[in-house]
């Protein structure tokens, strides 16, 4: 008998009439095919069913409503709040109520047990291990680690003993280094199931990689989530008299039996079965793009073969993991997406009306949506949809309302802008962003990932996307879209489709040569053999129904970015070469050396497969032989940029295969509604239906008319506007991504401490990426500097490089490359990148320097150099100038010019991705329709901070503002801001402020206009542009050499530390916060280098980190602890990988208990990080909050001030306690600690105590 498909849909929830609704299903589908009543309630007969499969939103949703099991996380002493400080970067650059995801723990217990590494990858100083120290173990992957202190077996039983007691059944254990030594975790987990837990979820089990606080986080979600999910099973089994086999689908797209499943591995497990429903219905040998347009949110996905991208480096609700996930993008714009009208542009989401109220037109009092777009465009066709809408739950899709509510709209936008638009073009503006944003997703995993988005098929499902897919294709270049028959179910059909696997992974540390394999073969080996044993015993998967899979995770020794190479490639580092050439854009040159960290390998069940439809050879027959039907079932007018269209509809079950449609037609049945676009022909076949879209519109909305310098800006178009704002934001945003894609140093790859932007062809700035604060407002002058220097000198294919004060920089590490883009022999506009390099040379043993005096300690310093000349990359030239740095007195160059060289080259390359990019917008409109909207987004910016300042002046009746604060050193910095309310403008003065110093605190005027503009876009709170529009109404006034405004050769390295208290003064005179902890504390160690006494240069590293503090309280908001504030927003690097990279110990990394403000609303908490040194090392610190507390607001309490202090190792084993100071580089010796204590933010309003 041939199997027949069965497609229907019920509501996933529905309390009054099922329980469950995946057990709904399977009795609706027994009566079906027993063809005997079934009463709801009554046990279902599993013994008729071959098998269930199954995705569910289970474990989501538990994780995201924070649902999930009580547990205890057990973590290795001083580590207890890793998870709850992050990666220290606030998920929002412009919220001043800095909001961290919940831990999901609900109490910590900390293990006495130290495990650490014996060598470090970055010091090129040989380590000698010895073997027969007891304490030094080889572990199977071949890395040696060091016991530091073994498990304190008693002490931990009573611990989870007491636990267990307070009725904890659930824990999650993570001890650091347990990816590599997982003895003590073994231990743990043993002493845990004899104390009575019934879930035990330890890390080395849950993902074998490097990164303390991603595998932390994946083994709590793990604790957290799979007794939750098992609960569930249980209950779903409950249903059945005879239980079948149930598999479910898992995060990495395949399947496992349903005693298996594990809450980790169940995240992603409806969006993976699209995925693997795209691939197996869609794809034959031209790479597609998964689009997958739902309610809420747009789920887009890469596939290029059987196999699928899977990423082991994931975001999920907010927390870092280390298990493998399918590659998965989500853009906040969906049919429900909430449509607003907001300081003059279009907005699109995030937010969504969901299914309660829903849209508009759904008649529960909703919003505007993008479904409303839809509907009231004449893209759906209301009798289509069944009377399921409004409060009881039978009433019709409401077009009157969705009207009603954009005819009120376009009257609000004619009101602001005195616009004449009608609502059908306000609805095609929405629907225009809308499209927009979605297509700029699929470059994130098209175009930031090496791939061309153009040379990819699109492949739509969902329930909203058949709409907008094709505008979303054209948009991106695409010329084919694909639509499945299953389209509005192809997830399911997926997950039916998929195959039973199971992935297993081993740290396998060695560096490449070419018979690894036969060091690997063992252990590969035992690894199938386990899979084989899983599979077999619990999933009834006989051996030689078993393909693997194998896999190398590569990398080069310097970096941290691994990627899976194929295990039986005939030469696997040419193999892992082509891949890290294509992902980012180079490779290292041959010396580098390559190193293997894991082996992977994973089991896959071979089963009889349905042979896929051949969707290119029926284009072919039909090619010649198409039918163009003349019937159709009904027309409706649908609208379209050049105006409405009476456009045919059609019934998808009347066509048949070989029927071709030009459109614009409609095309539809009982669950999806298909528009098919003008210049657009759709071919129908067995299984698709295909649009091939066949002319691209010269430009959307051409009948603006030509625009020239003297068109008032105040005559652009709201909706271009709009989509000029996101165009050149994701351009902006683009080049970030191919910098940080490109870069090889973990200051720009990991800690993202770089910056990209746009500017217009007087150097102004149009488009700021939002990256890093410091740099919002201060890059602008680099370009104007060099814009000024080189004009009419410059030839196309010349690329600048500076980082001098004077010429608009930060300070020396933040080096800024800048091409300026040529038309018809013309400047038309620059793209930058600036980006910054952990070691430029210099007096100190980072770029951090915290004894400089002048300029010229503190590494290279360029104000202008030629770095490419018309093509050529002038390598000799650069690297000249950086050896400069070590020719004065007790200083070295660079001890990392490859690195510096390699990360420059990546600078280029974004910046020419940025050229591409805008070069086909020139394309697209013209040059003066870009260079005006260039001009018109900027004019938008400055009329949202004119209405702010006008806001301010009648909250404070016109009264200045004023603020003053100190330096350690006790210079003042004073800021007195005056508003004309009437013209809404603001006038900074900074007279007052101390004089230069003579020390690194000094700071480039670029800087405080830096602070400025971030401090207005966080007040102003609404999604306005960044550029220069923002300071046009701004009128700001700093004396020179002062210390916000030194002359050209003083020291600067700490100006970024200096924005912080700028920012604190600023934020200050409007009295709208306390102060965050006011500084970056710049932490730093190496040793190598020039001898400042012999000159003799030794081998050696560098490495730095900034870190996080307390954040100011604010009325009705406690500050969040341990995060980086204000001008600073990079990561901190994960103790593991600290540990791997440099000779020390991360001995404390925690939350700084009680050191923010008391006060109504309280200061968040300072962190405390310590290391241990394991060789002699120079260490260095450069902050501040040492003498003056950050200060406390209508009455709160100041937070505390930081603290440094370097605990010297004595004979007896014991330390005599040195207080640092706020700036000081100390020569430290092994067993010597180093612990930097981070400020509080101050406290808002008087304590009900007080």
């Amino acid at each position: 008998m041939s199997a027949v498909a069965t497609v229907f849909k019920i509501l996933s929830e529905d309390p009054q009439n099922y329980p469950d609704a995946p057990a709904e299903g399977i009795r609706i589908v027994l009566e079906k095919f027993t063809g005997q009543k079934i009463a709801r309630g009554e046990k279902l007969d599993g013994s008729l069913i071959e098998c269930v499969r199954m995705g569910t939103t289970v474990a989501t949703n538990a994780l995201l409503e924070r649902k999930g099991e009580k547990f205890v996380y057990l973590t290795t002493e001083g580590f207890r709040d890793v998870l709850e400080i992050g990666t220290q970067a606030r998920p929002e650059l412009f919220n001043l109520k800095v909001k961290k995801p919940e831990t999901l723990y609900d109490t910590v217990i900390e293990a006495e047990e130290r495990i650490t590494v014996e060598t470090s990858s970055d010091d090129p100083n040989e380590v000698v291990i010895n073997e027969a120290d007891p304490h030094v173990k080889l572990t199977p992957s071949g890395t040696y680690v060091r016991v530091l202190k073994p498990l304190n077996v008693p002490d931990l039983e009573a611990k989870l003993a007491h636990a267990y007691e307070q009725g904890y059944r659930s824990i999650a254990i993570c001890f650091a280094h347990s990816y590599l030594y997982d003895e003590h975790e073994l231990i743990a987990a043993e002493i845990a199931r004899k104390a009575g837990f019934q879930f035990v979820s330890i890390s080395s089990e849950v993902s074998r990689t490097v990164n303390y606080l991603q595998r932390g986080n994946s083994t709590c979600i793990d604790a957290y989530l799979t007794p939750h999910v098992q609960n569930y099973i249980r209950k779903f089994l409950s249903a059945f008299s005879t239980v079948p086999k149930v598999e479910f689908m898992q995060s990495d797209g395949g399947l496992t039996d349903a005693k298996l499943f594990k809450g980790i591995n169940a995240i992603l497990s409806g969006p993976a079965g699209g995925v693997v429903g795209v691939a197996e219905t869609c794809y034959e040998n031209k790479p597609l793009v998964g689009f997958d347009m739902g309610g809420t949110s747009t789920d887009v996905s890469r596939i290029d073969g059987s196999s699928f991208d899977v990423s082991y480096d994931n975001n999920t609700a907010g927390l870092e993991i280390s298990v493998g996930q399918l590659q998965i993008h989500t853009v906040a714009a969906g049919g429900g997406s909430i449509l607003k009208w907001e300081n003059g542009l279009f907005h699109v989401g995030p937010e969504s009306a969901g299914s309660d109220p829903g849209a508009a037109c759904y008649r529960k009092g909703g919003p505007l949506t993008v479904t409303d777009a839809n509907l009231f465009l004449g893209r759906l066709v209301i009798s289509q949809f069944p009377h399921i809408f409004g409060p009881s739950g039978d009433q019709p899709l409401d077009l009157e309302v969705t009207t009603r509510k954009f005819e009120e709209l376009t009257e609000q936008i004619a009101k602001d802008t005195g616009k004449s638009l009608t609502p059908y073009e306000v609805a095609l503006g929405f629907l225009q962003i809308a499209n927009v944003k979605m297509a700029n997703s699929i470059r994130e995993i098209t175009e930031s990932r090496g791939f061309v988005a153009k040379n990819h098929n699109l492949v739509s499902f969902g329930g909203a996307g058949s709409q907008n897919c094709s505008a979303v294709a054209r948009n991106l270049g695409i010329s084919r879209v694909l639509i499945h028959k299953y389209s509005s179910i192809l997830s399911a059909y997926g997950i039916a489709r998929a195959r039973v696997s199971r992935e297993l992974k081993a740290p396998f540390v060695r560096q490449y040569v070419a018979a690894i394999k036969q060091d690997a073969e063992p252990l590969v080996a035992n690894l199938k053999q386990r899979i084989v044993a899983e599979l077999a015993e619990s999933q009834g998967v006989a051996k030689e129904q078993i393909e693997f899979k194998v896999t190398f995770g590569m990398k080069y020794k310097s970096s941290n970015t691994v990627f899976e190479v194929d295990y039986d490639s005939d030469d696997i580092r040419q193999s892992f070469l082509e891949t890290h050439r294509r992902e980012f854009g180079f490779v290292l040159p041959d010396s580098s050396p390559i190193f293997t960290s894991t082996v992977s390998v994973k089991g896959i069940s071979v089963e009889k497969k349905q042979t896929n439809v051949n969707i290119e050879e029926q284009l072919e027959k039909y090619a010649s032989a198409a039918s163009w039907p003349d019937s159709f079932d009904s027309r409706q007018t649908v609208y379209f940029e050049d105006g409405p269209v009476e456009t045919k509809v059609f019934k998808l079950p009347h066509l048949r295969a070989g029927d071709k449609i030009n459109g614009p037609a409609l095309l539809i049945d009982s669950t999806q509604t298909i528009l098919v676009e003008k210049f657009s022909v759709a071919t129908i076949l067995d299984s698709h239906v295909v649009i091939d879209i066949q002319k691209a519109k010269d430009s959307e909305f051409a009948e603006v008319g030509g625009v020239d310098e003297n068109t008032p800006l105040s005559k652009a178009d709201p909706i271009l506007l709009t989509v000029f704002g996101h165009r050149f934001m994701g351009i902006a945003e683009t080049m970030g991504r191919t910098l940080q894609r490109t870069s090889v140093s973990s200051s720009i790859k990991e800690r993202l401490d770089f910056s990209c932007a746009i500017f217009g062809p007087d150097g102004r700035l149009v488009a700021n990426a939002p990256h890093i604060p410091v740099h919002l407002g201060s890059m602008q002058y680099a370009i104007q500097y060099q814009h000024e220097l080189w004009k009419g000198k410059l030839k196309k294919g010349d690329v600048l490089v500076s980082n001098h004060p004077e010429a608009g920089g930060t300070h020396l590490p933040d080096i800024t490359v800048i091409t300026p883009v040529f038309h018809q022999g013309e400047i038309v506009f620059y793209v930058a990148s600036r980006g910054h390099h952990a070691d430029i040379g210099g007096a100190g043993i980072t770029a951090m320097s915290p004894n400089s005096k002048e300029l010229w300690q503190e590494g290279v310093s360029i104000k202008s150099f030629k770095l490419v000349s018309e093509g050529r990359f002038d390598e000799e030239g650069i690297v000249e100038l950086f050896n400069k740095a070590g020719e004065f007195p007790g200083c070295s160059a660079t001890r990392k010019i490859k690195d510096n060289l390699s990360d420059l080259r990546a600078q280029v390359s974004a910046n020419q991705n940025g050229i591409l990019l805008m070069e086909a917008l020139f394309e697209e409109y013209g040059k003066e329709f870009v260079q005006f909207y260039m001009r018109a987004i900027c004019f938008n910016a400055e009329q949202a901070v004119r209405q702010f300042f006008r806001k301010i002046h009648r909250q404070h009746g016109g009264r200045p503002l004023e603020a003053i604060d100190y330096f350690d050193d006790g210079t003042p910095v004073k800021c007195k801001i005056t508003i004309d309310g009437e013209k809404g403008e603001g006038f900074f003065d900074f007279s007052g402020t101390g004089p230069e110093t003579y020390g690194p605190m000094n700071t480039p005027a670029s800087i405080t206009h830096s602070c400025v503009i971030y401090v207005l876009r966080c007040l102003i709170d609404l999604n306005i542009p960044l550029n220069q529009g923002c300071l046009a109404p701004c009128h700001i006034h700093i004396p020179k050499n002062t210390i916000l405004n030194p002359s050209d050769f003083v020291a600067i390295c700490g100006s970024t530390i200096s924005g912080q208290r700028i920012t604190d003064v600023i934020l200050k005179c409007f009295g709208v916060c306390a102060a965050s902890q006011g500084c970056a504390n710049s932490f730093g160690w190496g040793r190598g280098g020039k001898d400042v006494y012999t000159g003799k240069i030794s081998p050696g590293f560098a490495t730095g980190e900034a870190l996080g503090g307390g954040v100011g309280a604010m009325e009705g908001y406690h500050g969040a602890s341990a995060c980086n504030v204000h001008c600073t927003n990079t990561k901190t690097t994960d103790i593991e990988i600290v540990e791997a990279r440099t000779p020390v110990v991360v001995t404390k990394w925690c939350i700084r208990r009680g050191s923010g403000g008391a006060g109504k609303w309280r200061g968040g908490d300072g962190a405390t990080r310590e290391i241990e040194a394991r060789v002699p090392l120079r260490v260095s610190i450069l902050s501040e909050r040492r003498i003056y507390h950050p200060y406390g607001v209508a009455g709160g309490e100041p937070g505390s001030r930081g603290e440094n202090f370097w605990f010297r190792k004595q004979a007896d084993g014991g330390y005599v306690v040195t207080k640092m100071g706020g700036k000081e580089i100390i020569q430290v010796q092994p067993g010597d600690r180093v612990q930097i204590n981070t400020p509080g933010g101050g406290g808002f309003g008087k304590s009900l105590r007080s």
